[in-house]
């Protein structure tokens, strides 16, 4: 029988008393300089705040939620060919795929500070629109194409 995870905890962040928002700071934070992470996400809060007047936390939990995919595709290896099986998401990969999402896709914006990319794509992300969008579009599609295989999904 498999060993059983324990999931490590995460204390909510000191400002929002959010964990979610703990745990984008902690995707956020590059080589542990956690303090440089918070910056940047609270500063791209402030930017969100200024650009929508609407509270920050509200516009970053609809970028989380119209960013999450519902369906992936996962290679699964049948008989000397692979296929690329349509599986459901676990909300809390989901979850985690629409941060990594949001981050990578500010990460490789250029011209601009951290933060700026960061609200900016928090906004588009909000609005149902931008590359995270995009990305979730994508995926959504490969696994419409690949439907024809999710009988072999475990």
């Amino acid at each position: 029988m498999a060993k059983k995870y324990k999931q490590h905890e995460i204390e909510p962040d000191p400002i929002y008393n959010n964990i979610l928002v703990s745990k984008f700071v902690n995707n956020v934070m590059k080589q542990g300089k956690k303090t440089k992470a918070r910056t940047i996400v609270y500063g791209a809060f402030e930017i969100v705040k200024a650009q929508t007047k609407k509270e920050p936390l509200e516009v970053f939990e609809k970028a989380l939620q119209n960013a999450a995919p519902t369906v992936e595709v996962r290679s699964r290896r049948v008989g000397g060919a692979t296929y690329q099986v349509p599986q459901k998401v676990k909300e809390k990969r989901s979850t985690s795929l629409a941060m990594r999402w949001i981050i990578d896709i500010a990460r490789n914006k250029k011209g601009k500070a951290m933060k700026e990319k960061l609200a900016q794509e928090l906004i588009l992300a909000s609005k149902n629109e931008g590359d995270a969008i995009k990305k979730k579009t994508n995926i959504h599609r490969m696994a419409e194409a690949n439907r024809a295989f999710a009988y072999l999904a475990r």
